[in-house]
């Protein structure tokens, strides 16, 4: 099941970079705002691939601790520390030579629920749910 849940980890989290990546270039087409050298391609690749990898390790510890609840208990965790990173997007000091830097939270805000979106868009893929997994055990 670590396999399982470390391959969904590392997809879904490439998955959340390039749709982060994708959704960087509409917003800056249509906005004219280019914050390119904040969130960086590599970055946003990095952030997704371990946003996810974390998200995995999470979700594997929770299985293995709670059994039955540790699905629900990572889906409440995973969702709550999603909304909570808002936090960090109106943190960050931008340099004070950046054009237009009220439009920066509308771009990082919806790619922080990326990882979430990808990970629960995929996990049906791979068949982790908590009955597969006893199964599994049985086999």
């Amino acid at each position: 099941m670590m396999k399982k849940a470390f391959l969904l980890g590392l997809v879904s989290g490439l998955l959340a970079g390039i749709t982060a990546i994708a959704y960087q270039r509409v917003y800056g087409a249509s906005l004219g705002a280019d914050f390119k050298t904040i969130l960086t391609p590599a970055l946003l690749l990095a952030a997704g691939a371990f946003a996810g990898i974390l998200a995995a390790t999470l979700y594997t510890a929770l299985i293995s601790v709670l059994k039955k609840r540790g699905e629900l208990a990572f889906n409440f965790l995973f969702t709550i520390l999603s909304f909570g990173s808002i936090l960090a997007a109106f943190a960050i000091k931008l340099p004070l030579d950046m054009e237009a830097p009220e439009l920066f939270p509308g771009l990082a805000v919806p790619m922080l629920f990326f990882p979430a979106l990808a990970w629960h868009t995929l996990k049906p893929l791979l068949n982790l749910g908590y009955e597969d997994r006893k199964r599994a055990a049985k086999l």
